[in-house]
């Protein structure tokens, strides 16, 4: 995933254990019990213990034939209300990390980049320093990076980790860190986005004087794996941001697109070229989607859209984009045919495509937060005429984990296996989803 994950309680405004189950024939939905399979449960044993009576009294008898028909009836009425995850059911985890992840993301490879939660006492301040590691794919763990023993200056200097961007090559992990300086002279504290790149092996590399590139976010690799641009919010009202080039060896390298902002921006995967939402900084008139080639920092404009809430997000392909108009509908376009698209009432959430861009799954509430998982079918994309009223789909859920709440979740890049980090002690479980 080339997305950046944010934490729903940043001053920027961004949107800063579930138990493992396995299907049993007497336990197939432990979370919650819906009114109906109540009283047809009841209803169940009510009839039987009648019917039982009067069989045991007058062997087959009308009755019995009732019962029968009616235990038939209530079969089949239970068996078509179950949800649709049953057929999609996931054995036992088959890996488990027993540790409070607060990030993760999958490499190109199948790897696994994973941060550690960790506090740590400073005179009077208590200060997260999250530990990171590499999951190897046969399970085997290596730190690659101790909190503890890092400094950034002369200040007491806390950070979580809130997300992973690896290099095409999967060689460099780019690390969307969160942190918080405090004066010691009068306890002010001053908090900033920012980037910290390290090797696979554990070896930091500085761009800059510093280790970490404060006030910047979203990094997008170019086919070098030497090259990044970032989003910054430095200088930019709420929510709107420019872009800036580094090289992860050299250090900065100046301002892309200059004089340009945009709300949201994904790489194209294989690619030097991006697709990103532009709009003027003071937010006059209608968002746009650009190509931008971030090499040669040509842009070419996709469409206009009527709105733009966020959580942009490109098919494995390229050739899609879902994103939301606002807190309740999702629109999908065809970017090689922008006037194809297709809108779904679905609510505001954290997605991923699908493999074979036939699903999205979508985890039902703003990062950061806990929430149940499910698929939702892609609909046919289907043209239509500027400014012709498009019709919103109600797509049916299918629920995944038998809909049980996920923290975070990420899919390996051969779609073959479903990473989620559970409430509570926030462990790292990894299912087969074949």
């Amino acid at each position: 995933m080339d997305r950046i994950q944010r934490d729903e309680q940043s001053p920027q405004g961004l949107e800063p254990n579930c138990e493992q189950v396995i299907i049993s024939e007497q336990k197939f939905c432990p979370t919650r019990k819906s009114k109906t399979a109540t009283s047809l449960k009841t209803g169940r044993c009510d009839v039987g213990k009648e019917s039982q009576k009067t069989h045991k009294r007058n062997g087959l008898t009308a009755e019995g034939v009732s019962y029968r028909i009616a235990q038939a009836l209530i079969m089949a009425v239970m068996i078509s209300s179950l949800p649709s995850v049953f057929s999609q059911s996931m054995e036992k985890a088959v890996v488990t990390v027993d540790d409070e992840v607060t990030a993760f993301t999958y490499a190109p490879d199948g790897r696994i980049v994973f941060s550690a939660r960790r506090m740590y006492k400073a005179k009077k301040y208590d200060l997260e320093r999250d530990d990171i590691y590499v999951l190897e794919q046969n399970g085997k763990r290596k730190k690659i990076f101790s909190g503890e023993k890092f400094t950034l200056g002369d200040k007491p200097f806390t950070y979580l980790i809130e997300g992973f961007t690896w290099s095409p090559n999967g060689k460099i992990v780019a690390i969307q860190m969160y942190t918080t300086m405090v004066d010691i002279d009068d306890g002010t504290t001053q908090d900033a986005r920012g980037l910290l790149f390290l090797d696979d092996q554990g070896r930091m590399l500085k761009p800059g004087k510093d280790p970490v590139v404060l006030d910047a976010q979203n990094p997008l690799w170019l086919r070098d794996n030497q090259t990044v641009v970032y989003m910054t919010n430095k200088d930019m009202p709420l929510g709107v941001y420019s872009l800036q080039y580094l090289n992860v060896s050299s250090g900065p390298a100046g301002k892309a697109f200059e004089g340009r902002t945009f709300l949201d921006a994904a790489r194209i995967s294989g690619s030097n070229s991006a697709i990103a939402v532009e709009r003027d900084r003071n937010m006059d008139g209608p968002p746009r989607i650009q190509k931008l080639e971030l090499l040669s920092q040509e842009t070419q404009e996709v469409a206009t859209l009527d709105e733009f809430a966020g959580e942009l997000s490109l098919s494995p392909s390229g050739t899609k984009a879902a994103y939301y108009l606002d807190k309740e509908v999702l629109e999908i376009r065809d970017l090689t045919a922008p006037n194809k698209l297709a809108r779904m009432r679905v609510g505001l959430g954290v997605l991923q495509w699908s493999e074979d861009e036939t699903r999205i799954l979508l985890k039902r509430t703003l990062e950061k937060k806990s929430a149940d998982l499910v698929w939702v079918a892609v609909p046919e994309l289907k043209a239509y005429a500027n400014r012709s009223e498009i019709p919103i789909d109600e797509p049916t859920p299918n629920f995944l984990l038998h809909g049980l709440t996920i923290r975070e979740y990420g899919v390996s890049p051969d779609g073959k296996f479903l990473g989620v980090v559970l409430p509570g002690k926030r462990n790292l479980e990894v299912f087969s989803m074949r």
